[in-house]
């Protein structure tokens, strides 16, 4: 049995709390998601990645900092049009269960591929812990990296938690190659998501592409000592939205590719559109799909969109599957959404 290293555990009940004492218990602005074990204090909120992971001593954190009683932290806003300004859309807090937000009317009717993405997720039991913010921020994964302590100790380290040390998937590379799985990070890409964040000195509005950098150890542009408080979704007048992935075991594995479509319709012509795409490299990639606007979603234009996500998709050898399967993969499900979105 995988025994959890010994922490404590502090529970503040406000955001701002929150990260104030990461900042107290020493996170960093300049410590970027820092693949090492030795990291001082973390944040916590459902706790079904972080835990594991600090079973198999990727992590062992002396303090974590709670998020379980913040208030207002599972928060759902309906969206609604205000007196005067833009309309305004959905704000998730950063403490929303992923069964939550798969159940919620307003995201299934109008936000259809962060429902699907969010049900999509592992297990009913972990969607059910699993929060909104854990899985914007998941960590990355590689077949090396998720291992338990003894099992890397006997076949030897990689450069995630051990910078000395070679990728073991492309020891020529001069930066870890360790992928980013998150299901519900891509539709949020796809429906033009925002998220807020805040330290010890204040808050501040990111587009989500913004969060995530291509390096499998240093993931996410912000620094330790940030805490996601929520997910921000536009007016989704006039959308159409889906997610569809791959995995090995459909009832519970994490994606091994992932295709998230938005289209905005005029009518039956295309106006607006977005694809974004994870499992396929060490960030969640947004890729240019402008060739539809105009169109009416014919085979021809959603060809084209497709060999542009296939491109766009730089799968390695670190994770289930082949290359090749999963590179093939982002083309047939683009096809495949797109074609949903067309025919719905």
């Amino acid at each position: 049995m995988l025994r959890l290293p010994r922490f404590r555990m502090i529970e503040p009940t406000t955001w701002t709390e929150a990260a104030t004492l990461l900042r107290e218990h020493g996170a960093s602005a300049s410590d970027i998601a820092q693949g090492t074990p030795n990291l001082p204090v973390m944040v916590v909120a459902g706790g079904t990645d972080l835990f594991p992971n600090m079973k198999r001593r990727q992590f062992t954190p002396r303090v974590l900092v709670s998020l379980g009683r913040v208030k207002g932290a599972r928060e759902i806003t309906n969206g609604s049009l205000p007196a005067q300004g833009p309309p305004m859309g959905l704000r998730i807090a950063a403490g929303a269960t992923l069964t939550e937000i798969a159940a919620h009317p307003t995201v299934r009717a109008k936000y259809a591929a962060l429902a699907q993405a969010a049900g999509a997720v592992s297990t009913p039991q972990l969607r059910n812990m699993g929060t909104i913010g854990g899985n914007v921020c998941l960590d990355t994964r590689c077949n090396w990296y998720d291992q338990s302590l003894f099992w890397r100790t006997a076949e030897g380290y990689c450069m995630k938690t051990h910078p000395s040390v070679v990728c073991r998937v492309a020891p020529s590379s001069p930066r870890c190659l360790a992928v980013a799985s998150a299901d519900t990070v891509p539709a949020l890409i796809a429906l033009g998501a925002t998220v807020s964040v805040e330290n010890a000195d204040g808050r501040r509005e990111l587009d989500l592409t913004e969060l995530y950098r291509e390096d499998g150890i240093r993931y996410l542009s912000i620094g330790r000592d940030d805490v996601v408080v929520s997910v921000t979704l536009p007016d989704a007048a006039g959308w159409r939205s889906t997610y569809v992935k791959l995995r090995d075991r459909n009832s519970f594995d994490f994606p091994i590719a992932g295709v998230a479509a938005a289209v905005r319709l005029d009518g039956d012509t295309v106006t607006d559109a977005r694809i974004a795409i994870t499992a396929l490299a060490s960030r969640p990639v947004a890729v240019d799909a402008r060739v539809l606007i105009g169109t009416k979603l014919g085979d021809d234009a959603i060809a084209v969109a497709a060999a542009a996500v296939h491109r766009a998709a730089r799968p390695m050898d670190n994770t289930s599957g082949t290359i090749t399967q999963r590179k093939r993969a982002a083309r047939v499900f683009t096809e495949r959404a797109l074609r949903s979105l067309r025919d719905a």
